[in-house]
């Protein structure tokens, strides 16, 4: 039996206000519970006062509530190039849009509504 290989995470030791990150609440996760993993925004960074470790502050993006004193091992960034990678790679010269995701599809409608004359340039 092949030996499964573990790759170890670091985790991102700083965020920004206003990035997006995902957020596990590791006491729900550990015991099963519903709703242990959310995506949210950087609200605020701050000291503890008694470990002197930074927490953070989260606003959870799909109820809008606030989440107070995040531990950043359990938070992992979402970056801009992943959440793009389906336009950034959609197949263009494909005849059939099927092979496009929705997303690049509405995407390219848009811009092309705006001027069909070109597409925006890619980074």
């Amino acid at each position: 039996m092949a030996q499964q290989q573990i790759h170890a995470v670091q985790p991102q030791t700083r965020y920004n206000e206003g990035d997006l990150v995902l957020f596990r609440d590791v006491e729900r996760f550990w015991l099963g519970l519903p709703g242990h993993t959310f995506v949210g925004r950087v609200v605020r960074a701050w000291r503890h006062v008694d470990t002197g470790k930074v927490l953070y502050d989260l606003t959870e993006l799909s109820s809008n509530r606030a989440r107070a004193g995040i531990d950043p091992d359990y938070m992992r960034p979402l970056p801009a190039a992943d959440a793009m990678h389906d336009i950034d790679t959609a197949p263009l010269r494909e005849p059939d849009t099927g092979a496009m995701t929705p997303a690049a599809v509405a995407w390219l409608r848009q811009h092309l509504g705006k001027d069909s004359s070109a597409l925006p340039a890619r980074p």
